[in-house]
């Protein structure tokens, strides 16, 4: 099905051959590198400095990217940006704070010359997708899943201080990326769809970091019987291979799409040219992938339905000890093996949703495997979001909403909710079918905590639709007999034109931002100091550790306007302890710098022979094996920062996004090549660190405290740009952007 090759490798004549060394300067005639070097200002090749073509955030990120800005100078949006409403669309928690955070959002796209979107609109990516998306463009945004690369577009998903740097005209650098080839070949079997392409990729590659912070760069002669569509449902969801972006070959399908939607001029052909040279490359044989599902808690637990069925109980119970190992869940409070009887598997719950789920082609799948059919009146339900407004109305207009819903669905307006935990919470000990993005430990929502538990599988909207025909009887839609029809799909922006605020260009100054009550700025951030005593909060061992266990998504995501607020929930999930570690450490750090002694820490300070302890800043740091897994939100580095913490230390970081963040929050992001015998409540002590973060050295020399004994420690900190180190140098972006 898929075929890895680890070596540079020459596309020529449709195939790849072994790579010379003299091929690397052929690099310059794949599809990505003249759109990474026409958007970077500088003229290196090792290193890029790019400015974009558009930005977009959604409701949980544009306050903070917004105040930050403010906060470091904004005084209009110099390029298109876009404030979609998709996520914290429902007032479900804590009172009004939603609402006035798009409040917050509409003052700003009037006073700084904004683009929005109010709730129920358009999930963020179908929006970009339909509205600014172009052949040879670069589009940043503040969610992990800005993908649009089979339109031809460049996208990244980054933490929110990357977007601020692009509202202040500064630029998005990062050394020039690898790029992998992804040829497809062959062609879909009937019941087969874009996630189950995307789920073999993604179990093919991500555990091995094969295509971690590179590119990938879709080509292939199988690309052309691909719709549109279909391409983007795959595209969407190449961030759960921790790649940094996508592109794709462009034709006709792609000049459709775009005239469709008004954009023509936006179209222009895009082809390796003969001979390009690729880092690695990646072969899938699209006749070949099968019905697919990714099983919890993670979207590379990867499985083809027919192979799961075959070995479900050993599958179920690797799962149900993951969450016993991992979640603090109690040995049989999840009982995934009891869905397995008689040979099928029988789950709880469907959703078809957002940016990969609730596209057109999707649907309209869907709407053929139900027709004249019943998902029962037995526990098992079905909910289905349209990804936008234009979406919707063409689902009316064909009558796939009226056979959805005659089939027992529950049909709803665009949004994000259901991919991490803000809609369709399964009930305790259930399991949720999910065309969505991921299927993280608490993403869809349940409290382990507090007893709860609860579980999702992802898989693609037809064998959803099969498994509801069947009443919750997980069935494989590539085992189906059925006649799919090709329905016209027509873009009506009438919608928008009703409801979408376009102030881009015509930023009016005197508007008054609108301040809700739970809107609050950022705490003071201080610089880092010479000397620095780091206590140990928190060390994770697990494998890997996401963004959502840093702090959660969900119930959460109503607070990442109040800093100070939804720091209280960081690692709250993961380690419950850590943000009263923390606090005590921040509350040590305020008493030395009112002249307050810790006497706590006397004993640490005539051990290390400080003498001088007023001098040593006091800070947190967690300890984690692969941190950053996941979502762009920056919150995930923000809270640690908020409550005292200037430090990660990682064997590496999961990806670019995360590490990015910790940077641009002050914290310093370490790396160690062993294990440090490090215990919560253990000391961390560096003399000289800002002078070695000044001086750009690598190596870094501590001391760890641990019950009296004093053991010398090396870390890491590798691949600092100079901008980089006066950011951490500073403490935070805000005080770089100050000064």
């Amino acid at each position: 099905m898929i075929t890895l090759h680890s070596s540079a490798v020459v596309y020529e004549k449709g195939a790849f051959r072994k790579a010379q060394p003299a091929d690397v300067a052929a690099r310059n005639k794949t599809m990505a590198y003249p759109i990474l070097t026409s958007h970077s200002i500088n003229d290196s090749d090792s290193q890029l400095k790019i400015r974009f073509d558009a930005m977009a955030s959604h409701d949980i990120t544009y306050v903070g990217i917004i105040q930050t800005a403010r906060a470091s100078g904004l005084t209009e949006f110099p390029l298109p940006y876009v404030l979609t409403n998709c996520h914290n669309s429902l007032c479900a928690v804590g009172g009004t704070i939603n609402e006035d955070d798009h409040a917050f959002g509409l003052s700003a796209a009037k006073k700084y010359g904004g683009i929005y979107g109010p709730a129920h609109q358009a999930v963020i990516h179908s929006y970009m997708r339909e509205n600014f998306a172009g052949c040879g463009k670069m589009i940043l945004g503040s969610d992990s899943h800005t993908r649009y690369g089979a339109l031809g577009t460049m996208a990244i998903g980054e933490g929110g201080p990357e977007l601020v740097k692009q509202l202040l005209k500064r630029t998005y650098d990062i050394p020039y990326p690898e790029i992998v080839a992804v040829r497809l070949i062959g062609e879909v079997r009937p019941g087969v769809g874009p996630q189950d392409v995307a789920l073999a990729l993604i179990g093919k590659v991500f555990e091995s970091g094969f295509v971690k912070n590179r590119v990938l760069e879709f080509i292939g002669e199988g690309i052309a019987a691909l719709p549109i569509e279909f391409r983007n449902g795959i595209d969407v969801m190449t961030t759960e291979t921790t790649c940094l972006s996508s592109i794709w070959v462009t034709d006709e399908k792609t000049k459709a799409y775009l005239d469709n939607h008004g954009r023509g001029e936006e179209y222009h052909k895009l082809a390796p040219e003969e001979g390009a040279y690729y880092d690695r490359a990646i072969t899938i044989d699209l006749s070949r992938v099968e019905s697919m599902i990714a099983l919890p808690f993670h979207p590379s637990n990867v499985y083809t339905v027919r192979e799961f069925l075959n070995n479900a109980p050993a599958i179920l119970a690797a799962c149900e000890a993951y969450a016993e190992d991992n979640l603090g869940v109690k040995k049989g409070a999840l009982d995934l093996v009891g869905k397995y009887r008689d040979g099928s598997f029988y789950v709880d719950q469907g959703v078809i949703a957002g940016c990969a789920g609730g596209i057109f082609d999707n649907l309209s799948a869907a709407a053929d495997i139900l027709k004249d059919q019943k998902t029962g009146s037995g526990d098992f339900s079905l909910s289905v979001y349209p990804a936008s407004t234009s979406v919707m109305t063409e689902t009316f207009r064909h009558g796939i909403a009226n056979t959805l819903v005659q089939a027992g669905a529950t049909y709803r307006s665009a949004f994000c909710g259901p991919c991490f935990g803000a809609g369709d919470v399964p009930k305790n000990n259930g399991i949720s079918l999910r065309h969505t993005t991921r299927n993280f430990p608490m993403r869809e929502g349940a409290k382990p905590k507090d007893n709860q538990i609860a579980c999702v599988a992802l898989a693609d909207a037809r064998t959803i639709a099969a498994t509801a025909a069947n009443g919750g009887k997980l069935t494989p839609a590539d085992s189906l007999a059925v006649t799919y029809t090709e329905r016209e799909y027509v873009f009506d922006k009438t919608p928008y034109d009703a409801r979408v605020y376009n102030g881009f260009g015509n930023p009016i100054p005197e508007t008054e931002l609108v301040f809700g009550p739970n809107i609050t700025d950022w705490p003071t951030f201080y610089p880092l100091a010479d000397k620095l005593l780091l206590s140990v909060a928190s060390v994770i061992t697990d494998k890997i550790t996401t963004t959502d266990e840093l702090i959660p998504s969900g119930d959460t995501s109503s607070y990442r306007s109040n800093p100070e607020k939804l720091s209280s929930f960081a690692l709250s999930r993961k380690d419950p302890a850590y943000v009263g570690r923390a606090k005590e450490t921040r509350q040590q750090e305020k008493n030395r710098r009112e002249g307050i002694e810790n006497p706590d820490l006397c004993e640490v300070f005539a051990r290390l022979g400080v003498n001088e302890p007023e001098t040593v800043m006091l800070a947190s740091v967690v300890m984690a094996e692969r941190p950053g897994d996941g979502s762009a939100r920056e919150q995930a580095a923000s809270c640690q920062r908020v409550l005292g913490g200037v430090a990660n230390i990682a064997l590496e970081y999961a990806t670019k996004r995360y590490r990015s963040n910790l940077i641009n929050w002050g914290m310093l992001p370490f790396t160690r090549k062993e294990t440090i015998p490090a215990e919560v409540g253990d000391y961390l002590y560096f003399d000289g660190i800002r002078s070695a973060v000044e001086q750009g050295e690598t190596e870094i020399q501590a001391t760890l405290v641990q019950k009296g004994d004093l053991i010398p420690v090396t870390l890491y900190l590798d691949a600092l740009t100079k901008e980089d180190r006066d950011i951490l140098l500073d403490g935070c972006l805000i005080n770089y952007y100050k000064r």
